[in-house]
């Protein structure tokens, strides 16, 4: 096969509809930094969950004064359930599961919400006899909250035992909603992109139909006749990948890294994590690019 040839066809084609292969990378482009920001989250979230998760606590409360739970009718809890709660703790049934724990008394609890919630309404209207006083517990393995929910619950004087790792949930809920979200906008804007690079094709195609023509009298194989037309799909689908590469890297650079990482103290994905998804965008890219341009000059050829 004559490649010089083959190139210079295929330039030919990109020229003569330069409006259309703008208008396939330009929607590559888009439907692809859909796919990479998808891609991203999905590697923020699991980041979360591996630092969050393992820092989540059992906390847990015991009665106040003002306590309305069902476990709570006589009033806030008395020392003796409050050593009966710690020795529970220390027994043999739970200390396989529990790494340590700490007690958390009304002023400290206080003094913790004062500083959470400096500048706000409720910290001047809060004091400290309203704040439960709680065991916070941390776990060997985060996973067994539930051990230790149980066998607390139902004691005398506890309000409530709550797994932090419920609220991680919904969080990661939330997120996963938005990166579900993204995938789906992605893949319809990749089947637009591969419908968008059928047509292009097809109508270079149509605009050389005379030299196909003559192609085909002399001789020419079908695969040197569909070569061109397949390179102009993947010129066109390799420039709209590297730009959404391009983006994804930009975003990690100069608003996850430059923004959210500074003002929030979260753990965030790094560029290290954006040249991971550049690849898998170009390679998406240029098999879709190559798939639709076969697909619609193979049909086009067999009319």
């Amino acid at each position: 096969m004559r490649f010089g040839l083959v190139l210079s066809e295929a330039a030919n084609g990109l020229r003569r509809n330069a409006s259309m292969v703008v208008s396939v990378v330009l929607v590559t482009f888009i439907s692809l930094t859909f796919v990479g920001t998808a891609a991203l989250m999905q590697l923020q979230i699991a980041q979360m969950k591996n630092y969050w998760y393992d820092r989540a606590q059992v906390a847990v409360y015991l009665c106040t004064s003002v306590s309305t739970a069902a476990g709570c009718t006589d009033g806030e809890a008395t020392q003796e359930q409050k050593s009966a709660i710690d020795a529970q703790l220390r027994s043999d049934t739970l200390t396989p599961f529990i790494d340590e724990f700490y007690f958390e008394d009304h002023q400290q609890a206080y003094e913790n919400f004062q500083e959470q919630f400096e500048g706000t309404p409720a910290a001047d209207y809060v004091t400290p006899e309203v704040l439960n006083e709680t065991f916070w517990v941390n776990l060997v393995d985060p996973s067994q909250a539930a051990v230790i929910v149980e066998s607390l619950a139902g004691l005398s004087g506890v309000e409530q035992v709550v797994d932090q790792r419920r609220y991680l949930d919904q969080i990661f809920d939330v997120l996963n909603a938005a990166s579900y979200t993204a995938i789906a906008i992605a893949a319809i804007m990749l089947v637009a992109a591969a419908l968008l690079i059928a047509t292009t094709i097809r109508l270079s195609a149509f605009s050389r139909r005379r030299e196909l023509g003559i192609m085909r009298l002399v001789g020419a194989s079908n695969r040197f006749i569909q070569t061109p037309f397949v390179l102009e799909g993947v010129f066109a689908g390799l420039l709209g990948s590297l730009l959404a590469g391009g983006a994804v890297v930009a975003i990690v650079h100069f608003f996850v890294q430059g923004y959210l990482a500074q003002s929030l103290s979260f753990t965030f994905v790094g560029l290290t994590d954006a040249f991971i998804v550049v690849p898998l965008l170009v390679a998406v890219g240029v098999l879709l690019a190559a798939v639709s341009a076969g697909i619609a000059i193979t049909r086009y050829l067999r009319v």
